[in-house]
């Protein structure tokens, strides 16, 4: 699940609310309050969702990788995306995660969670710079997920960037503006060695879906051991 929080300026219940409809296992969050904030409210509110959020596993930029008790992190991975100044920071948080259903962990997966600039140049070349750090920080290669704010949909420098290798799996709903969303900003990519799977319906309220954020978020079912 990927979902951009727009710093829990909204309505922080109905955001908790979203994220507890959809369960996820692993939770890619942009627009985290940042700075020293970030330690004094992000722990509550993984907390509150009914995840897990441990030192180090925080980008720069507001971004995060928040687990589930299941989930078994076995590294972390975390860079800085320059922007213009005074734009707002970016960044990208990382996790190698694998599931610990009762036994070994299954196949390992590293989940990017991203937030691009608001500049096409920037994109692109922010796009570029979380591919190569996944091909070089240890990544799992056909068994990664980007998920987050791309701040551009298909047709988009970054976008085809990243899809050239990692195919968008999340489906083409528009996420923003919440509350009459039009643009399909907010994205999941999967490499070929995970599947989608079907999963039973998710219900949101739709009421929750437009205070918790400015965006709504995305989620999708995948498989590491089905491909």
């Amino acid at each position: 699940m990927s979902y951009n929080v727009h710093d829990l300026l909204d309505d922080r219940a109905a955001a908790v609310r979203v994220v507890r409809a959809v369960g996820p296992d692993v939770l890619c969050l942009q627009e985290v309050p940042r700075r020293l904030t970030t330690e004094l409210r992000l722990p509550s509110f993984a907390r509150d969702c009914g995840l897990a959020r441990h030192r180090g596993r925080l980008g720069t930029g507001g971004t995060a990788v928040l687990t589930a008790p299941r989930v078994v992190v076995h590294g972390v991975l975390r860079g800085r995306l320059r922007v213009r100044f005074p734009d707002r920071t970016r960044g990208y948080a990382a996790a190698t995660v694998s599931l610990q259903a009762g036994g070994p962990s299954g196949p390992a997966v590293t989940v990017v969670s991203v937030h691009l600039g608001l500049r096409a140049s920037e994109r692109a070349r922010h796009a570029a710079a979380v591919l190569a750090a996944l091909d070089g920080g240890g990544g799992v290669g056909d068994r990664a997920v980007i998920a987050g704010d791309l701040n551009e949909g298909p047709g988009g420098t970054a976008y085809d960037l990243i899809a050239a290798r990692y195919a968008p799996v999340s489906g083409d709903a528009p996420t923003f503006p919440a509350r009459r969303p039009h643009t399909a900003l907010d994205v999941v990519f999967a490499g070929p060695g995970l599947q989608v799977v079907r999963s039973a319906a998710t219900h949101v309220d739709e009421r929750d879906l437009e205070a918790g954020s400015d965006h709504r978020p995305v989620w999708v079912d995948l498989d590491p051991t089905a491909a």
